[in-house]
């Protein structure tokens, strides 16, 4: 017979377990990017090697904002406990999930650390067995299947926006990371890299146009992937979901003009700390331990946990919480759980389909055929939710497509030949490929981009007040931008659609424009042959 005693405890093993299985992820971090010098280039199967990556940054993820829905939805998280309370998977579970960790963890104990990128490609279908055998064994010891459908059950739309969410990031970190190379950003981390260094070394030796900084005894060049860009995208993300699910509680402007730049400045401080301690390491301790600390796997995890900490000062304080106010109506239809899972799933899928294409090809431009199957596939399934989009379009919508698939391609700059994977095609072979890429880029992702930026992100956070639009027009043209390439002629195409959306409700009208853009571009593509401006 259960007891109160049992009641209360079971709160606190979820808690344990939750903790067990962090402990575990910065174990597996720290073993291989941390004390040994495993590189995916060096270990004859790099895709595979990044594709293993990938889905562990995408765990770690989706982990991390699973805790910030959790904390957000009292309702979701009381419900959690309650079914882990009812239906705990029992102790064969547990031990299914210790020997798949016991197998991933294996080869760093029986393999030293200098042939493990020679033996990697033997070992890798033990350390992917094994996380399998991890993630099954660990999830069935939390709660039962039955448990899991049943706690699943109406919260399945967010809960694939956070999917969507936690697959976009590694991709917007690498999209991001040009960001690094700006001379601002640059110099003052080295700035504050210098000063902290003065304090523990007589000499520091700076070369910023170089990257590198460093003392006599011990320099680094920091790479765009090494210098904590996915900090500042990691707080971005993980602010833009608290805004979303507190937005109710929230002073919309105290928070986007105080606490996310100063979560931004405290992120950028505690990089130029990360650097310094690393190099400082590198000087006293060891150089290769220091070298294998900038791995982008481990700042991942160290930044998640920053990002996480100022969430939780944010939550106990009470600077940005929400006066009353009387909404508006709103610019957008409101969303049924129906659509809401209509409108992110493509996207997932898309965002999906995007890392194996960079996980599994050496050229992911190869993939793309894979990508327009992932896509038909994903807006097919949803096509209940898709029909109600098919009407007639504005003009308006027409002319403002022409008008941003000119400024696109006015605006382009220069690009060279096609790539030697593209151009070795055979004619048969590159007139399918070219058909594909033409077919996704103008029919399948306007929907999909439109669906998610437009159609959920969008609508999303305009709840009918005026700062509230501003809000869904900026983060909605934001995140688009940063999945492109170029920035500014992306973000502003993407508040262009937006205001077409806002017009008069109609997603349709920026489904069109986006498409009628991209078929004018994929146009002058053909026409010169620059498969590099799509």
């Amino acid at each position: 017979m259960d007891t109160g005693t049992d009641t209360l405890s079971q709160p606190r093993r979820v808690m344990n377990l939750g903790v067990l299985f962090v402990a575990e992820l910065v174990l597996l971090v720290v073993g291989y990017q941390v004390l040994s010098d495993l590189e995916c280039h060096s270990t004859g199967i790099e895709d595979a090697c990044r594709g293993l990556r990938l889905l562990a940054l995408w765990l770690l993820c989706a982990s991390s904002l699973l805790v910030i829905y959790l904390w957000a939805r009292p309702e979701a998280r009381v419900a959690f406990t309650q079914s882990a309370l009812r239906a705990p998977g029992g102790y064969g579970w547990a031990m299914l999930h210790g020997g798949g960790v016991v197998g991933m963890l294996g080869p760093l104990i029986l393999i030293s650390p200098e042939d493990l990128n020679a033996r990697f490609e033997g070992i890798f279908p033990l350390i992917g067995l094994g996380a399998i055998i991890a993630a099954l064994g660990g999830l069935l010891w939390l709660m039962t299947i039955r448990a899991w459908l049943t706690w699943l059950k109406g919260r399945g739309a967010s809960l694939l926006a956070i999917s969507a969410f936690a697959a976009a990031l590694p991709g917007v970190v690498v999209l991001a990371g040009p960001f690094w190379t700006v001379q601002a950003v640059t110099d003052g981390t080295f700035v504050a890299v210098f000063l902290m260094l003065r304090l523990f070394s007589p000499e520091v030796i700076v070369d910023p146009a170089a990257y590198v900084i460093g003392t006599p005894e011990f320099q680094v060049m920091v790479a765009d992937s090494c210098s904590g860009i996915e900090g500042l995208v990691l707080i971005t993300a993980f602010l833009a979901l608290y805004g979303v699910l507190f937005r109710d509680e929230l002073r919309l402007r105290r928070f986007g003009l105080v606490i996310w730049p100063l979560a931004l400045v405290i992120s950028w401080l505690f990089n130029a700390v990360r650097i310094t301690g690393l190099i400082l390491i590198g000087v006293h301790v060891s150089p290769e331990l220091a070298v294998n600390g900038f791995h982008s796997f481990a700042g991942w995890l160290m930044f998640t946990l920053v990002s996480i900490g100022i969430l939780v000062v944010v939550g106990r304080s009470g600077f940005a919480l929400q006066a009353g106010s009387v909404p508006r109506p709103r610019s957008t239809p409101p969303l049924t759980q129906d659509d809401v899972a209509g409108r992110i799933l493509p996207f997932i899928v898309f965002a999906l389909s995007g890392l194996i294409a960079q996980a599994f090809w050496s050229e992911p431009a190869l993939a793309y055929p894979l990508q327009v199957v992932m896509m038909l596939a994903a807006l097919w399934l949803v096509r209940d939710t898709l029909v109600r989009y098919l009407v007639w379009p504005s003009i308006l919508s027409v002319l403002v497509g022409l008008g941003v698939g000119g400024v696109w391609v006015l605006t382009a700059s220069p690009s060279g030949p096609a790539s030697e994977a593209i151009s070795g095609l055979g004619r048969g072979a590159f007139a399918l490929w070219a058909a594909l890429r033409i077919l996704g880029t103008v029919a399948l992702v306007p929907v999909i981009e439109e669906l998610f930026f437009r159609g959920y992100i969008q609508a999303r956070l305009d709840w009918g007040t005026l700062s509230s639009r501003i809000t869904a027009v900026a983060v909605s043209a934001c995140l688009f931008a940063l999945v492109h390439g170029r920035w500014i002629e992306a973000g502003l195409a993407g508040v262009v659609f937006s205001m077409l959306y806002m017009r008069n409700g109609r997603l349709a009208d920026a489904i069109t424009a986006h498409a009628v853009a991209n078929a004018f571009i994929a146009a002058v593509a053909l026409w010169r042959g620059d498969w590099a401006l799509i």
